[in-house]
């Protein structure tokens, strides 16, 4: 079934205790349709980048089966820029450059062929460019499911509050789930934040796995011991990806198919980190990535006689 992704595709700088990058293919659309690409081929995409965003860019992502018809092309103008620096821990990481340049005032269109999609993923934008693309679909999809960070819980909270109505499936980390909720313990945060319109959350915690939640209902994923993480840039976006990817090819959005998804995400994103930027999800094989969910399926499957 046909899914619908907004968010940025972007130029990233990258340096990680592993080594650096010049610009590289980024930005939160980028890495969600890719992910997504693996499960369904009807991925279609709401971007804008300058035209210093090469032929051969675009054509990568068409060969993953992805409608670029929405990806706007302002020329004279410059893509989105973010350079950074990991510390050593890969957790934590400074910010070099921010330089916003055609996302400072991207306003989203939605061309004729992506009306009626039964899956939409709001990529991180700003919560007002969000709700624009809500507003701007004829009929509501099944499912939407939305991402966002906690810069616009500084400065855009009455948008944030206004955009989370209007959603089924909120994603953040640990760190933004505590922001928005004001309470430290995660299963009072997820009560708290469904309240706010959200009726299944996800909150991702990096190395240590992710949290679904739906009513009384509480799944964990956990992630994958990897020997080596080269750069985490991309991650949540790839495991968001492949998330709302699995739903869209199955068509089924119970919490028993979401605790699948939230696997299969979580297996994109082991691959993710592995290279810089998109380089390890680009060109997986079914084989791999059977390879993958088995290995998580391994690693949390056991028995045990209780009394």
């Amino acid at each position: 079934m046909s899914l619908l992704v907004i968010g940025s595709v972007a130029f990233d700088a990258l340096e990680t205790p592993f080594g650096k990058t010049d610009r590289i293919i980024g930005g939160s659309a980028t890495y969600i349709t890719l992910a997504a690409s693996y499960f369904t081929k009807k991925v279609n995409l709401v971007a804008v980048v300058g035209d210093d965003f090469l032929a051969s860019d675009i054509a990568m992502l068409q060969r993953h089966g992805i409608n670029t018809e929405g990806l706007q092309v302002k020329p004279g103008e410059k893509s989105f820029f973010w350079s950074g620096r990991y510390h050593n821990d890969m957790n934590t990481r400074d910010t070099l450059t921010t330089e916003l340049n055609v996302l400072a005032d991207f306003d989203p269109v939605i061309p004729e062929s992506y009306q009626n999609c039964r899956y939409l993923m709001l990529g991180n934008a700003t919560p007002s460019v969000q709700r624009t693309v809500i507003g701007r679909l004829r009929q509501r999809p099944k499912l939407i499911v939305m991402d966002t960070m906690n810069l616009w819980m500084n400065i855009a909270w009455d948008d944030l509050m206004e955009t989370l109505k209007l959603v089924d499936v909120l994603t953040i980390n640990d760190e933004e789930a505590r922001q928005l909720s004001k309470e430290y313990s995660l299963v009072k945060a997820a009560k708290k934040i469904r309240q706010m319109g959200p009726k299944v959350l996800i909150i991702k915690k990096g190395e240590h796995g992710a949290l679904l939640f739906h009513e009384n209902q509480v799944f964990f994923a956990p992630a994958l011991p990897l020997e080596e993480v080269f750069d985490p840039t991309g991650a949540g976006d790839t495991f968001a990806g492949g998330f709302i990817g699995y739903l869209a090819s199955t068509g089924d959005v119970s919490f028993d198919n979401m605790k699948r998804a939230l696997i299969y995400g979580s297996a994109l994103a082991s691959f993710c980190v592995e290279k810089f930027g998109t380089e390890r999800i680009v060109n997986l094989s079914p084989e791999e990535m059977e390879d993958r969910v088995q290995e998580f399926v391994d690693l949390v499957q056991f028995e045990i006689v209780v009394g």
